[in-house]
């Protein structure tokens, strides 16, 4: 890359072509400093947390190590955007409040550094009290338009996912309509068409959750992951995945007892499930209740590192 006419010739470039590989060695040792390599990939559950952006910094989710140096959290997920209604245009739409805004604003020190770490960032999206929900679009070519916002959104900032939280629409309000069976349907096979190679998870409460098929059509294989919404309390979802992308356990960090964190943990590992759901990471050192469920699911304490 970087025939043979004379010899003298040929010597000549080859010695070019030593002080070239020279000089950009010490470029490349003096320039700006490459990308951190990822941490080492560990065996068992995959783990994901939550982390309320009002509040905390989603920072905190890459902040936890096993003893070997690998992520405890290998998605965090950032809670939440939300899906609005304009009674203008009688359209939903989504919306991010000023903390969420900043943090997608902000990616390049809010969510580069946990990918760099190999830990995926997913967006949630959630209902906001205006009668807008995932269940409720009039036809799928309203579904389709809200699904092109959200892999627009993910495509802009980088982000690896979303998350579909149907919780607080407050269907009805607004003069909005009623859930019914086709828009759920419509607007998962919409965003998973426009990003094939996205997460897209599903917290398995509400309407939507319910109505995952229509017109012979099962969105269940489009999810990579769904999850138990109850905190403290072991439910398997009711959605057609295999075992290894469920979390039947679901956990508050700090108000989840660690007993009761160690027993779903233990739980998740001896009946061959693959995730395992933690809610409200705050900034707080929580090794002693991310220890209880660590200790289960790879054999290890975590480790804090501020």
């Amino acid at each position: 890359m970087f025939t043979l006419v004379r010899s003298r010739v040929r010597t000549a470039a080859l010695a070019l072509s030593a002080v070239a590989a020279l000089a950009f060695g010490a470029t490349a040792t003096t320039g700006a400093a490459a990308a951190p390599a990822p941490a080492p990939a560990k065996q068992g559950p995959t783990s994901v947390a939550y982390v309320e952006v009002n509040n905390n910094s989603m920072l905190n989710a890459g902040k936890y190590t096993l003893a070997d140096g690998s992520n405890v959290f290998d998605v965090a997920v950032v809670f939440a955007a939300n899906i609005n209604y304009d009674t203008d245009t009688k359209a939903a739409y989504l919306s991010f409040n000023e903390n969420v805004q900043r943090v997608l604003d902000n990616a390049a020190t809010e969510i580069r550094p946990l990918q760099e770490k190999g830990i995926k960032v997913v967006l949630s999206v959630l209902g906001n009290h205006e009668g807008a929900g995932f269940a409720n679009f009039p036809d799928q070519q309203a579904a389709s338009a809200f699904a092109k916002q959200l892999s627009d959104t993910v495509a802009e900032y980088g982000l690896d996912g979303i998350d579909f939280d149907d919780e607080y629409a407050d269907y009805g309000n607004n003069g909005t309509g009623q859930p019914n069976d086709s828009s759920f349907v419509h607007l998962v096979t919409a965003l998973r068409a426009n990003m094939p190679d996205k997460i897209i998870s599903l917290y398995n409460i509400g309407p939507a959750a319910a109505r995952l098929s229509y017109d012979g059509v099962d969105v269940s294989s489009a999810f990579d992951y769904a999850w138990n919404p109850y905190y403290g309390t072991w439910q398997v979802p009711g959605i057609g995945l295999p075992k290894s992308h469920l979390s039947p356990a679901a956990v508050e960090i700090g108000g989840t007892s660690q007993s009761t964190v160690a027993d779903l943990a233990r739980r998740t590992v001896s009946e061959g499930y693959g995730v395992y759901l933690t809610y409200n990471l705050d900034g707080s050192d929580r090794s002693a209740d991310v220890s209880a469920f660590t200790r289960e699911l790879y054999g290890s304490d975590a480790v804090y590192t501020p």
